[in-house]
């Protein structure tokens, strides 16, 4: 199957594309901190960049807990054979 026949989502130029836009949106955003004045309610979301550091630490968490969600809530291959 050659470049043209696959979905465009799933082709390598697009990918690498997608890869780095999104690189460069995080950096662009990131970079707003330094024009954009923030007005705090607690001290630590004043720090530069903390949107996207607890964006980045949220996920992960989640991910995680989805994970040990997964362990803990998994049943046996052959858990509806035993009626």
């Amino acid at each position: 199957m050659n470049d043209q026949e696959k979905h465009w989502l799933v082709r390598e130029k697009t990918i690498r594309l997608l890869w780095r836009g999104g690189i460069a949106m995080l950096f662009l955003l990131v970079m707003a901190d330094f024009f954009i004045h923030a007005h705090p309610y607690f001290q630590i979301d004043g720090t530069f960049g903390f949107f996207s550091w607890f964006a980045l630490v949220t996920c992960i968490s989640m991910v995680l807990f989805a994970k040990a969600l997964g362990l803990l809530l998994k049943r046996k291959d052959t858990y509806y054979d035993n009626e």
